[in-house]
């Protein structure tokens, strides 16, 4: 089945510009400070280039919707897409089994 993935942790927009401070500041690498704070020493790099293009770094995600969050509608695409592939499965095992029959 499924497996659930970790949660995306956020991050405060003081925690980014402390990190990217102290990245900018310190004499150490990149992957020490990293390591320090407990993030990925790309999440830093990452940062550092918004930073750079946008002059700000990013406060919240703005990916998909939480199930919670999602409208109506898209929650009945999306079942309907589940239902319409159980219903191919089913149908590709009606044939199978058909055959095997006398």
């Amino acid at each position: 089945m499924t497996t659930k993935r970790k949660p995306y942790t956020t991050y405060t927009k003081e925690f980014k510009l402390e990190a990217l401070r102290m990245m900018d500041e310190s004499e150490r690498p990149a992957s020490e400070i990293a390591m320090q704070l407990g993030i990925r020493r790309n999440q830093l790099y990452k940062w550092k280039e918004q930073m750079m293009k946008k002059g700000d770094v990013p406060t919240a995600k703005k990916g998909r919707p939480r199930k919670s969050e999602q409208s109506e509608l898209s929650k009945v695409k999306q079942e309907l897409k589940r239902v319409q592939e159980e219903n191919e499965i089913l149908k590709k095992a009606a044939v199978f089994f058909a055959k095997e029959l006398p």
